[in-house]
């Protein structure tokens, strides 16, 4: 397979695995974490988390797999975007490489509130709070560095035209809309509605990279 070929595929599996691993590792995470009661269960379930855990952490080694593999391609348009964008998924992988550490406390904390006989009101409600909290801002400011220097990245792909216009168009809409729905939710909003566009881009765009490539007459040599 042709070397520029083989980037789009890569690209395109990593673009999905993330997205999979992401949703999945979180799925696990939240079913536990989300009962009122979790204390009393999340110990005795730990594996469940543990699987959540390494899951996210999988999405966090995919996205900075993405930039890098991308590289040697962007910087043939713009060495510095190309760079700058390894070092901005970097940036996004350790925040939710962070964010991480709040379920595994709340592991650690139920195995505490279940040896001290699940008192109903102590200060392991409020630790588990603030871990929850922790893990939330974390995935906030992380979707905040990705929306914002994706436009770049988009705005490359819409010069350079390696992919469809209408595709980087919709990057563009869905990585402002991404960090929007951030910061609507730092502020105590729900806005959940406004990550569909950026979802949308993040499965569509992968499909056509491993469909068709990228547009070969728009890579320089």
């Amino acid at each position: 397979m042709e070397a520029n070929r083989r980037s789009a595929v890569i690209v395109g599996v990593l673009f999905l695995i993330a997205t999979a691993a992401y949703i999945s590792g979180n799925a696990l995470i939240e079913s536990m974490m989300s009962a009122p009661d979790y204390l009393k269960d999340v110990y005795l379930k730990k594996d469940q988390v543990i699987l959540g855990v390494l899951l996210e952490l999988i999405n966090s080694v995919a996205v900075v797999g993405i930039a890098i593999v991308l590289f040697p391609i962007l910087k043939r348009h713009n060495e510095k975007i190309a760079l700058g964008y390894i070092g901005f998924r970097v940036m996004e992988a350790m925040l939710l490489i962070v964010g991480t550490i709040g379920p595994l406390l709340r592991v650690k904390l139920s195995q505490e509130y279940i040896q001290a006989g699940a008192p109903a009101h102590s200060y392991f409600h409020t630790i588990g709070a603030l871990a929850a909290e922790g893990s939330f801002l974390a995935f906030q400011l992380a979707m905040i560095v990705l929306g914002l220097y994706s436009l770049v990245f988009c705005t490359l792909l819409y010069r350079s035209k390696l992919i469809p216009r209408f595709l980087s168009v919709l990057g563009l809409i869905g990585y402002a809309s991404l960090s929007a729905s951030a910061i609507v939710e730092l502020m105590g909003y729900n806005g959940m509605v406004l990550y569909a566009p950026g979802a949308l881009f993040e499965i569509i765009m992968p499909l056509w990279l491993i469909v068709k490539g990228f547009n070969s007459s728009q890579i320089r040599t």
